[in-house]
C-alpha cells in the first residue's frame, strides 16, 4: 500500500505542469478540478495494486446468444416484454415418452441456443411438465429475470371446480403452478379456450387480480375466437381492467386462417400478438409420413390413433403430396423440410414466438436451425410455397402495406 501512495505521488509531481495548462482552458475553479483529479487517480493505483480495477462486464442473455445463433428477439404482441421468436413448448419435451435426464438436456441445449421463452399447462402430463420445468430451473441456477415463463388454465383436476375459467379456479389453479414451477411468478399465464359458463367480466377481473397480486406479468389467451379476444378487450377497456396481449394459436402449412386473416387485424386494432403452437402439425410435416406411418413414430401410437387417422385420411395423403413437391424448394435453400416449414411460420410479422416441441436433442438442434432460413424466405419463395399449397386465405387489407 505504501509503494501506490508513492507511486502515486510520484506520477501528480510528474503532471503537474500539464494540470496547470487544463486548469487554464477551464471555467471551473482550479484547485477543485486538480483535487478531484489527483483523488481519482490515487484511487485509481491503490485498487490497481489490489488487483480490483479490472472492470466487470455483465453481458445479457440476449447480447451473448444472439451473435452466436442469430436467435431474434420480438416483442410480445405491442407489450415491452421481449421474446425468442423460438420458444420450447413442454407438451411433447417434457411428457410421459420423454426422461427427466432429457428433458433437462432439452431445456439446456434450447437456453444456450438463445431461446428464453419456455411454456407450460397444468394439464401437461397432470401437473409433471410444470414440475420438471422449476426443478430444472432451479438446479441449473439460471437467473430468473433472464427466462420468460408462460403456463395455461383450465384442466387444473377431476374437481368441477379444478377447471374452468371461474375467478376460483384461475386464482388457486395458478397458486398450484407456482408451486409446481417453484417460482414466486410467471411471466405469461393463458386462459384455455373459454366453456361459455363463465361470464367475460369474471375472467378478465381474475387475470387483473393475479396481476396486481404480482403472481403474472402479462396475460394471454389460448385457443380463443377473435370475437372473444376482442369482448375480453371491451370488457378490460370498460372497466379499466387488464387487456390480454396474446393470442396462443395453432400455426402452419396446413393451418393459416386464423393466424394470417383473424389475429393481424386484432394485432393492428388492439395491440394482440400471436404465439404459434405445431409448427410441423404434431410431425405431419417433418417428412417422416411420407411413405406411411412407420413403427416407433408418434402416430404408430395408440393414444396417438387421432393422428394417424390424420395422416392415412385422403386429405392426409393429399398433404404429403404437397410436403413432397416442398423438398426442391428446402434443397435449394440449404435446410431440411422442417427447417423450411418453421421458417415460413416465423416470416410471419405478426408471430411473437414459434413453440417448438421436440423430443430428441437431433431433433430440437434442427428445429432451431431454421433462424438460419429465415432470412431466405422471401417474397419469391413464399409465393413459390403458397402455389404448391394452394390455401392461402383470402385477406381484404394487407397490413404491411
Amino acid at each position: 500500500m505504501q509503494v501506490s501512495i508513492a507511486c502515486t505521488e510520484h506520477n501528480l509531481k510528474n503532471r503537474n505542469g500539464e494540470d496547470r495548462m487544463i486548469s487554464k482552458q477551464t471555467s471551473a475553479a482550479p484547485n477543485a478540478v486538480n483535487a478531484a483529479r489527483a483523488k481519482f487517480r490515487t484511487v485509481a493505483i491503490i485498487a490497481r495494486s489490489l488487483g480490483t480495477f479490472t472492470p466487470q462486464h455483465h453481458i445479457s442473455l440476449k447480447e451473448s446468444t444472439a451473435k452466436l445463433t442469430g436467435m431474434k428477439y420480438r416483442n410480445l404482441g405491442k407489450s415491452g416484454l421481449r421474446v425468442s421468436c423460438l420458444g420450447l413448448g413442454t407438451w411433447v419435451t417434457f411428457g410421459s415418452q420423454v426422461s427427466d435426464e432429457v428433458a433437462e438436456h432439452l431445456m439446456t441445449i434450447a437456453y444456450e441456443s438463445g431461446v428464453n421463452l419456455f411454456d407450460t399447462a397444468e394439464v401437461y402430463a397432470a401437473g409433471k411438465a410444470e414440475i420438471i420445468l422449476g426443478n430444472i430451473i432451479k438446479k441449473k441456477g439460471w437467473r430468473r429475470s433472464s427466462l420468460v415463463i408462460t403456463t395455461k388454465l383450465y384442466w387444473g383436476g377431476k374437481a368441477e371446480t379444478e377447471r374452468g375459467l371461474s375467478r376460483k379456479h384461475i386464482i388457486e389453479g395458478l397458486k398450484a403452478s407456482l408451486q409446481r414451477l417453484q417460482l414466486e411468478y410467471v411471466d405469461v399465464v393463458f386462459a384455455n379456450r373459454p366453456d361459455g359458463n363463465t361470464p367475460m367480466e369474471e375472467i378478465v377481473r381474475a387475470m387483473t387480480h393475479v396481476i396486481d397480486r404480482g403472481m403474472t406479468m402479462y396475460w394471454g389467451t389460448s385457443r380463443w375466437s377473435a370475437m372473444e379476444i376482442m369482448e375480453a378487450y371491451s370488457v378490460a377497456r370498460q372497466f379499466n381492467l387488464i387487456p390480454p396481449v396474446c393470442e396462443q394459436a395453432e400455426y402452419h402449412l396446413f393451418q393459416r386462417d386464423k393466424v394470417e386473416v383473424q389475429l393481424p387485424e386484432l394485432y393492428h386494432k388492439i395491440g394482440v400478438g400471436a404465439m404459434t403452437w405445431s409448427p410441423l402439425a404434431c410431425g405431419i410435416i417433418s417428412g417422416k409420413y411420407a411413405s406411411g406411418v412407420p413403427e416407433g413414430s408418434r402416430a404408430s401410437l395408440k393414444c396417438y390413433q387421432w393422428l394417424k387417422e390424420k395422416i392415412v385420411n385422403e386429405e392426409g395423403r393429399k398433404q404429403q403430396s404437397k410436403l413432397k413437391e416442398l423438398f426442391p424448394i428446402a434443397e435449394r435453400l440449404g435446410c431440411t423440410l422442417p427447417q423450411l416449414a418453421v421458417a415460413w411460420c416465423l416470416r410471419n410479422e405478426g408471430v411473437s414466438s414459434v413453440l417448438l416441441g421436440s423430443s430428441n436433442a437431433e431433433q430440437l438442434i434442427e428445429n432451431l436451425g431454421a433462424i438460419q432460413v429465415l432470412p431466405k424466405m422471401t417474397a419469391h419463395i413464399v409465393n413459390e410455397i403458397d402455389n404448391i399449397l394452394g390455401n392461402k386465405p383470402f385477406c381484404k387489407k394487407d397490413y404491411r402495406s
